[in-house]
């Protein structure tokens, strides 16, 4: 073989990724098709599972080292395929919205643990299961505290389990700002859940891909859990305003119950974020 020919067999190896397979549970969603890329470009191979693969569209050459498959996690016999060959996964499922027999737990608990335990019952060595800041099984929010007991599931089905605990993230097509400006451009009146005094610290949505993938590397040591913020505290008030600046709007703020304000946030055409 021609020292060229040894060099384009090198950056094809490169391209397709040589560091082990990953599968990554959710790889069509808004964070976990960052992860897809962004563990490509740190030299992965990425196997996309989703009740979507479709949603994958043109982001992702077929050379580029990923593919996909079909799988619901609530599904025990679908699981295993998914992570067949696999030395490492990440569990980037969410649920947003408890509706039509789809609950928080069964997502965020029951199919949490489920990967967990065939991951390891798979020889998989490295699991990475996404959460969020502040959650706790303890909490009156059933969101919250499915998301504190799904850890605790997790933990218990893969011990070395690593967790990952974002702050609201943002993005080109995040759910949450993006609500928060379309309410904004349409009522003269913003219904703001609470007083306005709940503390975020909004994070890219790119920066925690790209500290998952670096976990996933390695890089840093080993560490049980992370939590990934941005480098500003807002209170909710202030980032209402924040964004009604950069869009031109003078809404009255108007403090309203969480439970009416998510309602009005959503909307009648949203679906359940189960990805």
């Amino acid at each position: 073989m021609s020292a060229v020919a040894i060099e384009e067999d090198d950056r094809t190896r490169s391209a397709a990724g040589d560091r082990g397979l990953i599968t990554v549970f959710g790889g069509t969603g808004f964070l976990g098709r960052r992860i897809v890329r962004h563990l490509l470009d740190h030299g992965f191979r990425v196997r996309i599972a989703s009740r979507h693969p479709e949603r994958v569209g043109s982001a992702f050459r077929p050379d580029a080292g990923s593919e996909t498959t079909t799988v619901d996690i609530r599904d025990e016999t679908a699981v295993p395929a998914a992570l067949f060959g696999a030395s490492g996964a990440v569990n980037a499922v969410s649920l947003y919205v408890e509706r039509g027999g789809v609950t928080f737990d069964a997502v965020h608990v029951e199919a949490a643990a489920r990967v967990a335990r065939i991951a390891r019952a798979n020889g998989v060595e490295r699991l990475i299961h996404v959460s969020g800041i502040g959650a706790d099984p303890a909490s009156s929010s059933p969101y919250i505290a499915s998301r504190g007991s799904g850890e605790i599931a997790v933990r218990e089905s893969f011990p070395g389990a690593i967790l990952i605990r974002p702050a609201v993230m943002f993005g080109p097509d995040d759910a949450f700002l993006r609500a928060v400006g379309r309410l904004l451009r349409i009522l003269p009146v913003y219904p703001m859940f609470g007083w306005g005094e709940t503390k975020l610290q909004p994070v890219y949505v790119e920066d925690v891909a790209e500290g998952i993938a670096r976990v996933l590397s390695g890089t840093g040591g080993s560490v049980a859990s992370y939590e990934f913020a941005g480098a500003r505290v807002y209170t909710y008030k202030e980032l209402v305003r924040t964004v009604a600046d950069r869009i031109g709007a003078r809404p009255r703020l108007v403090p309203v119950p969480f439970a009416l304000w998510r309602i009005l946030a959503l909307g009648p055409s949203s679906s359940p974020a189960l990805l």
